[in-house]
């Protein structure tokens, strides 16, 4: 597998606008994005290897993410 490029962690903001200020919160929400990318270079190393197109495994990640409902009610 390509090794991956470590990219820049967003700037993590509330629904306000502002940025989250908590050291804690920001590590644990950089770390579930490592996470994610890790699984989905996974699920798409997976896909290719098996003979799935690359293009279609992406889009169907894509349209995962898409459809996650917002929890607690509250707006994105």
């Amino acid at each position: 597998m390509n090794a991956r490029v470590r990219k820049t962690p967003p700037t993590w903001r509330q629904s306000d606008g502002k940025p989250v200020s908590c050291l804690e919160k920001i590590k644990v929400l950089n770390q579930n994005i490592q996470e994610i990318e890790s699984l989905c270079a996974d699920a798409l190393e997976d896909g290719v290897l098996m003979g799935c197109d690359a293009g279609q495994i992406k889009q169907a990640l894509h349209e995962l993410i898409e459809g996650l409902p917002v929890p607690h009610g509250k707006k994105s």
